[in-house]
């Protein structure tokens, strides 16, 4: 293409010692060369300063920001902080743990090149486990059931898929005057991220574009933060649906497969596994008190017909917590995946 816009890659990071070098190469491998790289360091206490501190003073496109450590609950506030210092025509996000495909931004910018009307581009994305780059799951999961939401045309209809294929944030890129117009990064608390309020400000405004090929890796460790507070995510996720369903133009809700009470009923099911997961990741961080309260919860939730395999794995998990053990080792056992 003749013309080249900026790329503003926009990075919050803390803790990511150990991720934050591949993240970065992920981008100065990218085959599109015109980017800048907004990097929010949220007071991170281990080495994550100082590696990114060498990659910027290679590349003068990688810019760093250390911040005092704020959280994940306000997260906002460090993504708006981070778009308040790119100057981008397009805007990628990419979290300090996760990395991307080389081709990832080219194919992208010339896809909305190709289609002005779309006000976001996203696509495929692949999920590994810690240090390890083998792919344990691929990104959206039911393309074949979902592809005719994933355009997001009409404006609004892409909350059809908003429980079972959520996009990868980490595949977003977006107009930056979409996002201007949709009132920048949005939280809703108790909700530990922005994708979720910010996705679905955007589908109100204009149609998607779809890539149908693997974009990036998310990773998946148990200090990440989907892993460290299921509950809160569940609970501020929960009102940011259902605010959101609420709010629809009733054409727009004509255009929805699902009603309020299904929501609702998805969102209880959901608390029985939010509740075990959150007694999982505190087994694995020997909180064992406060995991056998999780698990007590998750057991409580519903009747005992509802989600029967994740009522399973709470029973089982309070008894490990009895035991002081975490249950990662019968994971690996049974095939699953494990996060040690």
């Amino acid at each position: 293409m003749p013309f080249q816009p900026l790329v503003s890659v926009l990075t919050t990071t803390y803790n990511h010692e150990r991720y934050i070098g591949q993240c970065i190469r992920s981008v100065l491998d990218q085959t599109w060369t015109n980017w800048e790289m907004i990097i929010v360091n949220d007071g991170s206490t281990d080495q994550t300063s100082s590696v990114i501190r060498e990659f910027a003073g290679r590349d003068p496109r990688i810019r760093q920001y250390d911040r005092g450590n704020i959280g994940v609950f306000r997260l906002s506030e460090s993504y708006n902080f981070a778009l308040e210092q790119s100057t981008g025509e397009y805007l990628a996000i990419l979290e300090g743990d996760d990395f991307w495909v080389r081709e990832k931004l080219e194919l992208q910018v010339s896809a909305l090149q190709k289609d002005p009307e779309a006000i976001l581009c996203w696509g495929k994305a692949t999920s590994v486990i810690g240090e390890d780059t083998n792919v344990y799951e691929i990104h959206p999961k039911h393309e074949r059931k979902n592809l005719q939401y994933y355009s997001n045309r009409p404006a609004g209809t892409f909350f059809n898929i908003v429980f079972d294929d959520f996009p990868p944030p980490l595949t977003f890129l977006i107009r930056r005057e979409a996002l201007m117009k949709s009132g920048r990064f949005r939280q809703v608390s108790p909700f530990p991220a922005v994708d979720l309020p910010t996705f679905l400000s955007l589908s109100l405004i204009g149609p998607f574009h779809f890539i149908p090929q693997v974009l990036g890796s998310w990773r998946q460790h148990a200090n990440q933060t989907t892993k460290s507070h299921p509950v809160p995510l569940l609970e501020g996720g929960s009102k940011i649906v259902v605010d959101h369903y609420k709010s629809l133009p009733e054409d727009i809700k004509h255009e929805i497969t699902f009603d309020l009470p299904h929501i609702l009923e998805v969102l209880e099911k959901r608390k029985i596994i939010s509740y075990s997961r959150s007694g999982r990741f505190k087994l694995i961080k020997g909180l064992f008190a406060e995991a056998r309260e999780d698990y007590r919860q998750s057991l409580a939730k519903g009747g005992l017909l509802m989600v029967p395999s994740w009522k399973l794995r709470s029973l089982a998990g309070l008894l490990f917590s009895y035991f002081r053990m975490d249950v990662e080792g019968l994971a690996k056992a049974l095939g699953k995946k494990s996060y040690k």
